[in-house]
């Protein structure tokens, strides 16, 4: 048994951390059909919701920046915020930095609709058990953050 505070060896570490891409994938998986299932009235995509999620958290961004955030091609965003602007979910606005890469950013309509969808998820949520205090979900955020960093080296495109 080891010293809670003691950093894992690299062998140990690895194994450990298998453990966690292990949940990590089902996790995905189960929490992507609750949000398909949970979404308002089904108008929203599984992706039109992570673009507005991003536009909510950050303010307005660019395609390429949403795309860095999410780990995901520029192409597959760009037809993400088509369907939420063809919704009338979010406008393109220019961008001071950058003439030929628009912000994007919610209209009222889209706000109201993520809104709603993360209130939904925030009630839902706030039903987990398992007693978790802030330093474990402090401490996953960590590791998570971590692994995601490990990656950093793979194309997104």
């Amino acid at each position: 048994m080891t010293d809670d505070a003691t950093p894992l060896p690299p062998d140990e570490l690895g194994r450990r951390l298998t453990e966690v891409y292990d949940l990590v994938g089902p996790l995905y998986r189960r929490a992507q059909r609750s949000v398909e299932r949970g979404l308002t009235g089904g108008e929203l995509s599984l992706g039109v919701r992570a673009v507005l999620t991003l536009l909510h958290r950050n303010g307005p961004m660019t395609v390429p920046q949403m795309g860095r955030a999410q780990a995901i091609s520029r192409q597959f965003v760009q037809r993400m915020v088509n369907e939420a602007a063809d919704q009338g979910l979010v406008e393109s606005i220019p961008n001071p930095a950058h003439r030929r890469s628009s912000l994007i950013r919610p209209t009222e309509k889209g706000t109201a609709a993520i809104g709603e969808v993360l209130d939904r998820e925030h009630r839902l949520l706030r039903e987990t058990g398992g007693s978790l205090t802030d330093a474990e979900v402090t401490a996953c955020l960590r590791v998570l953050g971590e692994l995601l960093k490990a990656l950093d080296h793979v194309d997104d495109d």
